[in-house]
This record gives C-alpha cells, sequence and structure tokens, in this order.
C-alpha cells in the first residue's frame, strides 16, 4: 500500500481494517529512502528533553511525506513522554510545526493541553544547537515496611488499604461519582474520609501512596478525568494539590506519592512477577498505560498513549476530544471493538453505551461466534504492530495486558494473534517480549496496595 508516496509492504493485515498502516512500517519504509539528516527535541518539565535525531528526503516531491513523518514523529513524543517546547533544526519544518501547534493549528487540543500539564506557553524553536536527552527517573515503589495506606481513586468507585509490613489488614471499596461533581470539597472529603477509614486499622501511619487516572507531576493534579466538571478557577485553587492537601491535614508530615493508575499497574506487575521493565496496557474505557523501567523506576513520562498515532492510514477514524486520526485510542479499547462490530456484521444499538456495546461482542465471541472472532483476531494484528513500536520507544522486557477488552475468549485470541505477528513479522523482537495476563498473584498485590508501596517512609 502507498501512503504519502511511501510504499509499504506487510505480512499480516486486520482483517476487518484492510487498509490499516502501521506506524513502525511507514517509518521504516520512509527512512529507508530518506538521506537528510534532522534532529529535534521535546522539553518537558524540570529541565527533561527527549532528543530525536533522524532523517527526512528534503525534496519538494517528498515534501508532503516529509511533514506527516515529522508531524507523527512529533505528536508521539509529547504524548509519550510530555514536553512544553519542540526545537528542530529544519527551517521549513519548523514553520509547518509552528503553524500546526498553535490556537488555529491543527495541533490546538495538544497546543493547549501541554500548556495546561506544564503550566508553560507551548512554544516551537528554530535552533541549530538541539539540546540532547536528559531523564531523570525517579525511584518509586515496592516499599512495603512499617503501616501504610494505599488509595484509588477511581472514577466509579475509590478503593483504600491499610498496609503493615507488606500484609494488607484492610480494603474497602466504596462508590463515588467524582466525574460529575463540580465541587473539589467533594472530592476532598471523598480522599480524606478513605485515609481516614484505613487509618483506623492501623497503630499509626508512616507513608501514603495515591494511585488515580490522570496527569501528576511533582504529585501534582495537573489533569485528571475525575475533575472534569470542576471549574477551571477552582480546580487551580482546589484540585492541583488536593491529594497533598488531603494527607497533610489527615496526617501532617508524612511521606506520600501520587502517581498515574497506569504506572501504578505496571508497578503491581513488576510485584508480582519479581521483576522490572514492564509496560502495562489496560484496554478498557480507553488505552491506560503505563510503564516501569529496567531500574524498577518510574520514568516521569506522561505514558498517554491513547493519544499517540499507531495508524499512517489518511483515512483512519478521528478520536473525538483531540481531532486527530489513527491514535490508540481507537485501537486499544472498546472503541476499537465498537469501531469493528459492525464491520463483521454485528448490529449494535447506537443509543446503548460504549461499554453496553462492548458486552454484545464478548457475548457473542463467548458462543464463538465467527464475526466477533474476526473482531478480536483484527485488534490481536493492530497490537503485534503497535507494541513493535512501542518496543522501540520503550525496550521493555513486559508487556501486562489488562481491562475488559482483554477478558475471556476474546482477549485470548486477541493474545494469540498479537503473538502471531510479533513472530512472523518482527522477530527480532519476539523473543524480547513476553506478554503476561493477570494471575492470581497480581490480583493479590492490587492496585491499593501497589499504591501504598510509591513512597519511601522515613
Amino acid at each position: 500500500m502507498e501512503r504519502y508516496g511511501i510504499n509499504v509492504q506487510l505480512k499480516n493485515i486486520p482483517v476487518l481494517d484492510p487498509e490499516f498502516t502501521p506506524m513502525l512500517q511507514f517509518n521504516r519504509a520512509f527512512l529507508a529512502t530518506a538521506t537528510q539528516p534532522v534532529s529535534l527535541a521535546v522539553e518537558r518539565a524540570d529541565g527533561q528533553v527527549a532528543a530525536t535525531h533522524t532523517k527526512i528526503h528534503g525534496t519538494p516531491e517528498m515534501a508532503e511525506a516529509d511533514r506527516y513523518y515529522i508531524d507523527r514523529l512529533v505528536k508521539t513524543e509529547l504524548w509519550m513522554k510530555g514536553g512544553y517546547k519542540i526545537y528542530i533544526n529544519n527551517k521549513e519544518l519548523y514553520d509547518y510545526l509552528k503553524g500546526e501547534y498553535c490556537a488555529e493549528g491543527r495541533r490546538a487540543f495538544d497546543w493547549e493541553f501541554m500548556s495546561d500539564v506544564f503550566e508553560k506557553p507551548f512554544e516551537v524553536v528554530y535552533t541549530q544547537n538541539i539540546p540532547e536527552t536528559l531523564d531523570k527517573p525517579q525511584p518509586m515503589g515496592g516499599h512495603l515496611d512499617g503501616c501504610r495506606i494505599g488509595f484509588d481513586a477511581g472514577g466509579s468507585d475509590r478503593k483504600v488499604s491499610a498496609v503493615i509490613d507488606g500484609e494488607t489488614v484492610f480494603s474497602e471499596e466504596v462508590v463515588w461519582l467524582p466525574k460529575i461533581n463540580p465541587d473539589p470539597e467533594y472530592h476532598y472529603e471523598g480522599i480524606v474520609s478513605a485515609l481516614k477509614t484505613a487509618a483506623a486499622h492501623m497503630p499509626r501511619v508512616d507513608a501514603v501512596g495515591v494511585s488515580s487516572a490522570g496527569i501528576y507531576i511533582n504529585n501534582r493534579t495537573m489533569k485528571a478525568s475525575l475533575f472534569l466538571k470542576v471549574p477551571k478557577d477552582l480546580y487551580e485553587e482546589k484540585v492541583k494539590d488536593i491529594f497533598i492537601r488531603a494527607i497533610r491535614d489527615t496526617f501532617g508530615d508524612v511521606p506520600y506519592a501520587v502517581a498515574n493508575d497506569g504506572d501504578v499497574s505496571a508497578l503491581a506487575g513488576t510485584m508480582s512477577l519479581g521483576d522490572n521493565n514492564v509496560l502495562g496496557i489496560a484496554m478498557g474505557t480507553s488505552e491506560a498505560v503505563g510503564y516501569v523501567d529496567a531500574n524498577g523506576q518510574i520514568t516521569g513520562w506522561l505514558n498517554e498513549l491513547a493519544f499517540v498515532p499507531v495508524d499512517a492510514n489518511p483515512d483512519a477514524m478521528v478520536d473525538e476530544w483531540s481531532g486527530d486520526i489513527g491514535c490508540g485510542v481507537k485501537y486499544f479499547c472498546q472503541d476499537g471493538v465498537n469501531k469493528l462490530a459492525p464491520r463483521a456484521g454485528i448490529e449494535l444499538d447506537e443509543s446503548a453505551s460504549p461499554a453496553e456495546k462492548l458486552k454484545v461482542t464478548q457475548k457473542l465471541m463467548e458462543q464463538d461466534d465467527p464475526r466477533a472472532a474476526k473482531v478480536y483476531e483484527s485488534i490481536g494484528v493492530y497490537l503485534g504492530h503497535t507494541l513493535a513500536y512501542y518496543y522501540e520507544k520503550y525496550g521493555f522486557r513486559y508487556v501486562l495486558l489488562l481491562g475488559r477488552v482483554m477478558s475471556g475468549k476474546g482477549g485470548d485470541l486477541l493474545l494469540s494473534n498479537c503473538r502471531r505477528v510479533l513472530d512472523e513479522e518482527y522477530g527480532e523482537y519476539a523473543d524480547k517480549i513476553e506478554l503476561k495476563l493477570p494471575d492470581e498473584k497480581f490480583r493479590r498485590v492490587g492496585q491499593s496496595m501497589a499504591a501504598a508501596s510509591l513512597p519511601k517512609s522515613k
């Protein structure tokens, strides 16, 4: 297949999405004929930088392909690692990116989102002095000494555990409705209530760890769907430090840590596996991802792979929130199943919720319906191609696959097709990637217990 003048050859094509063009295979085909060096970097919090040295064609007839390649590369770096400033040493591409990453550009969503996260104006900078990569990973997690509280803030329920020397002595799950409540006091009181409930089952509190969906920098809530309805002025005043305030107001000066729930899931994976270098992917409402590196550290990267491009098909499905196409959210969550089901001849009630639509295909899969099988086979092909792309960025050893899309017979079929694609198309990586599903040991560790292990006690 041809994309932007680049010929891409595939051995494995999703049966329900024959125009799917894996980003890694497009990049390889593009770079096979590119000769002009170009460098770029993305700067994020505390002076951390992600630099990339690559090539383009630099000819008028390949200008569209060059712009597309650089746009997808920058988008990947921004959502994988985060950043508020793009450096590039090519003037034509600088002019292009400058017009894209602005209030009127096609990447206005990314421009505004990253500005809010890092609390700095988003910039595109032309320079011949590209800064080199600088990471500051943080040792975090795996501490089980003393009396600890682990709090897991979910969108429909909140979980809390009291853990003494690695043993859970109390746990509780309470229904709450944070996503529809505009009053931050509702969230604050819910957090404090959970903390006090857990504390009542221990002689003291030595440390508190929090797991929550969203983006957290220095324990602050920069973006999180839990506070979706909170007005912006109240968000700044009451939400950004909400977990810090709740812990300090309740327990005073105890060690604490707040982390993205994807990173905490990956941490739970390392604790259950007894090894590090784990990428956790939860395929549920969205594609939630976390990563613990080879040294057992949380990198500080955003890991928001739902927004990372995985498909170079120019007619790929649009993500309604970001307005971009071909990004992971339409491939590796319930949206991916619901996108493919009608193509397989499965009728879905368009008035139903995404979760209810997913259940239709899951039920058919449990009955061995061949239409549902095609859906999961296709997602398995997506995933095999995409894990090879992720591997080149992360270099992980294990992939922990979670979420409702991975449940039942559908998850098993998805997994087998993913392994097949890795073996047949990416043999150089197949033996380096171990695919894992949650086992009983992982369930015993649990999200809130893993959260409890985040901070180091005094």
